[in-house]
Formats: C-alpha cells, structure tokens, sequence
C-alpha cells in the first residue's frame, strides 16, 4: 500500500475542492456572512504566505486568541498545513495563566480577534515571544504597543497575496497543534496534538457512531474552538463536506435561539449549561428549533432531565459525550445499541457511551490492577490510543501521576460494561468519601436537576466531624420558582438512599464555572471553607 502521510493540508485540500460549495456562516448579531469552503482554502493560501513573510518558515508556534469564525478557521488550516504549529489561546483563562501558555509555547504570532484586543492588551507587556500580532476586524490597536512587536490588520496582510500555496509535505507525526488543559490545579499542561491524530480522529467524528457528519448537515459549532480543538468539528467539517455555523462570540440563549431560527442547524455541538439556559428561554420565548435534531453535549455530565426536555418539548435529541483535552478530545458518545428503542434506550444515553475503535479503556483499582469490564466493579479510567497523548509537552517523560506504562490515567471514576459502555460516578478527586462508602456528587446533581424548580445543582464534600466528609448542595432556582431545603431533600428521598442526603444547602444565585464551563467545585468548597456562602444546616 501507498505511504501516504496523514497531514491536516489534505483536509483542507479536500474540503476545498470537492466540498468547494459547502459554507461557513458567521454569526454577525444582525444575520450571518457566509464563506464558501472554497474562498476558506483560498483564504488559507494568503495566509500562509503572509505568515512566512512575518518569518513563520518552520514549526514555530501561531498563536490564535479568537472565537468561533470564519478566520478562525482558516488558521486552524493555514497554520498547520504550511508546517507550523497553532496554538488556541483559551480566552477564559485566568491572565496569569494565559501569560504562562503562550510563553510555555513560545508562541511567535498572535491572531487575535477585534474585540479581544484589550485582553490581550493586558497581558502583552509579559508575553516574551511575540513578535507579531494580527488583528482580525476593525478595532483601535492603540495599547498593542510593545517594543519589537509589529501590529498587521488581517485584510491588509492578506490583500494581493497569492490564492495558491505549495503546502509542504511534513512528517504526519510532527505537531499540527496545541491545546492545554484548564488548570484548575497548577498550571496548565500542553498536550502537543500531530496531523496523525488529527486526522485519524476527525475520520471517528464523522462515524455514524459518533457525530455521524456528512454534506447534508448543517451544524451549529458552540464548543468554543479555543477548547479542545472544538471537539474536532472544524476538521471533521471540511473532511465530510458538512456546513458550519459559527456563533463568533454571540453566545447567549437569546442569539443562538434566533441563530438556530434563521439558519436551521439539525446539530449542534456545547456543554450543558449552555443547553440549560437555552432550553429555560426557549421555554420563556417560543421559537422554532424545529431544524434542530440532535445536540451533543459534553464537557461535564448531561442531567438527565436536560436530556428528557428537550426530547419531550423540543424532538430534539440529546446525545451524551465524554472526552478530555489529552484525548483531542473524544473518548465516547452515548447511542443505543442497534435495535434498542423506547424506555430502554435511555439507560444507555445517560451513560457517557460507548467507545469507539481508536479507543481502549480499562477500570484500574486502587492498587492498579485492572477491573471486570462486567458493569459492577469501580475504578479509575484509563485510556490509550492513536489520538491520546503519550505525555505533556515540555516534560522530560510521562508523568506517573497521570500515565500508566502507556495509558492514561483520567481521574474519573465509574463502570465499564463488556459491550464497551462508560458509566463515570464521579472525578475521583470529587467522590464524597463519607464514613468509608462512597457518594457520587454527579449523581446527587442530577437528581436535584430533575426537580422543577432547580436550574443548576453543584454538590462538593465538605469535612465532618463523625463521618469526614459529607456533602454539600449548592442550589440555582430557576426564575421564579421556589423551593427550600426540606422540600429538596423530601424529593431526593426518592431518587437516593437516606444516608446520602446532604445536611449542607446553599442557595446561590450562579454555580461559579471553570473557564471551559464546568462546575468550579474548587471554588465551591473555597467559599464554603472562607465562610462567604450562606449555609442551611439540616439533620436528621
């Protein structure tokens, strides 16, 4: 057989030509612009050339501070396929952290988008690297000043550039890109992804089994491109010719109602609580999502009653995924077995899902030895495969505390059955480790979700005198709806055993999130320890 390099270049060639018709439409907050996959490809040509007249020749780093658009994703395919390496500046990180990223990857050129300019602006003076920054969009680059530093306008850099590019043909192990992890704990670690897994991993998106893309789909991006290469849809777009909606940074439940209304997705790809509170104004605001087919949802567990709401007012079905920035991300998505319908395809939708080829996984116990795979005995996950990473960049070898003689330790605890379902019960730092049994904090949230009255649920492990830790709930009521404490645990009595009940309620008006969305539960028991949370204190 031909040796014949897997390289994120043949994605864009690809998608560019035979895909040459199919679109992305960018969010505007009036309507959207649109961009053929064919001006995408030409688009890529100019911008590589005017990256190597900013002395981008070789694997330097470009760094890319930027929401979901258009441009965005070119450079998610110039970059690369001319041989250099991207790297998604997330965002929302904290500026300390976002100042030890791009230094950590020596990032030479910063694309940064208009409105993000006083971001950057605040941590630039730290950024040792940069030697460049391009700015997409009109916007006043004032305060981008910097000595050795040189500021380009997007439209000026790439105007009377050439629209063809001799992309070079590198070796399919080199990096394409960079992402890192959100570091709630430390600091952030850089997992180096390869054109290799890049695209090995996109052909899994596009599996029926997983997204199930193809050109007669239109999807609507909201996993931010920033995070986890976006859960490899852009890739996986232009390999399979599906359209993409892109929210650039409208990302509220009232403009992505009337993105869905007026640009009719039947996909759509973010983490629960952007479904949670698009669901709540939908709800408020009549609107047709009727397009709208299936949401994926990962990042953090989906409650079932998020999943059940949408199925009942919407048709719209939610489908479960999990996955991790050191697996590019996929690990699993959640459909029945084939000939499984009705009530018993839920059992397996509110698990994190079946993996797929690409990906093995084993439940290791506490002194490592490897579990049944027969949907009882609980451990830790672990993972290896040809889009899992080996170790993180910048480190002389595996970190033990996170790899496993070749596989990857998860921190996520939970169940695997012998036809390859994940069932996780909790992040192993999260379990409530109360009087020698174990209580799952995922499960207590889903069931105070299920309550009408709840919006959002957070439940960490406080210390206790008799049992060493019992749980706390953190309680968001939905807008006017009321509810205290008894009433829940009333409620709860019928959805967990009695000793699993926590004594400790806070109503909140928000869940402090992570800068990827997910529960802070960090945050959480920081408050609860620094005494500023309002404590209800019930026993019995």
């Amino acid at each position: 057989m031909m040796k014949t390099p897997l390289l994120i270049s043949r994605i864009l060639q690809h998608g560019s030509t035979v895909h040459g018709d199919s679109e992305v439409a960018t969010w505007t907050g009036e309507g959207a612009r649109r961009t053929s996959y064919a001006e995408v490809g030409r688009q890529a040509a100019r911008l590589a050339h005017a990256l190597r007249g900013l002395g981008v020749t070789g694997d330097e780093r470009v760094g890319t501070l930027m929401w979901n658009n258009a441009e965005h994703l070119i450079a998610y395919l110039a970059v690369p396929s001319m041989g250099a390496v991207l790297h998604t500046l997330n965002l929302r990180l904290f500026p300390e952290q976002l100042i030890y990223i791009a230094n950590h990857a020596e990032d030479r050129v910063v694309i940064v988008d208009s409105t993000l300019i006083p971001l950057l602006a605040g941590v630039l003076p730290h950024l040792s690297t940069i030697r460049h920054i391009v700015v997409v969009g009109g916007g006043d680059t004032s305060k981008l000043v910097k000595d050795g530093v040189e500021v380009h306008a997007w439209d000026e850099i790439l105007q009377g550039r050439p629209d063809t590019f001799d992309w070079p043909e590198v070796d399919e192990d080199d990096a394409a890109a960079l992402c890192y992890t959100s570091g709630t704990t430390g600091n952030p670690k850089g997992v180096a992804y390869s054109h290799r897994s890049i695209y090995l991993h996109s052909m899994e998106v596009c599996m029926a089994e997983s997204f199930g893309l193809g050109p007669q789909m239109r999807n609507l991006v909201i996993v931010p491109m920033f995070h986890a290469m976006a859960w490899g849809l852009p890739y996986a777009a232009l390999m399979s010719g599906a359209q993409l909606v892109m929210p650039d940074r409208f990302l509220q439940a009232a403009p992505l109602a009337r993105m869905i209304e007026v640009e009719k997705p039947s996909f759509a790809g973010a983490v629960p609580t952007i479904f949670t509170d698009l669901l709540a104004y939908l709800d408020a605001n009549p609107t047709d999502v009727s397009s709208l087919q299936e949401v994926v949802i990962g990042g953090s567990a989906c409650p079932p009653a998020l999943m059940h709401a949408y199925a009942e007012r919407y048709d719209i079905q939610v489908i479960h995924a999990w996955g991790m920035t050191e697996m590019s991300p996929l690990g699993s998505i959640a459909r029945a077995p084939f000939g499984v319908d009705g009530p018993e395809a839920w059992a397996y939708r509110y698990t994190q899902g079946r993996v797929p080829a690409g990906v093995e996984a084993r439940i290791v116990g506490p002194t490592g030895e490897a579990m049944p795979s027969d949907g009882k005995a609980v451990g830790e996950l672990e993972v290896r495969g040809p889009w899992i990473t080996a170790q993180y960049i910048g480190e002389d070898g595996p970190d033990p505390d996170k790899f496993d003689n070749g596989w990857l330790r998860t921190g996520d605890v939970g169940t695997l059955t012998p036809n390859g379902y994940l069932t996780l019960t909790d992040r192993a730092k999260d379990v409530i480790k109360s009087g020698g049994e174990w209580i799952s904090s995922v499960d207590l949230e889903n069931a105070l979700m299920a309550h009408p009255a709840v919006l959002e649920a957070c439940v960490v492990g406080v210390p206790d005198d008799k049992w060493g830790e019992r749980p706390l709930a953190t309680v968001v009521l939905k807008e006017g709806a009321a509810a205290d404490a008894e009433t829940l645990r009333e409620f709860l009595l019928t959805k967990v055993a009695r000793w699993q009940l926590p004594e400790r309620w806070s109503f909140i008006e928000a869940v402090p999130k992570t800068s990827v969305g997910k529960f802070d539960k960090k945050r959480v028991r920081s408050d609860y320890a620094g005494g500023s949370l309002e404590v209800v204190q019930i026993n019995g």
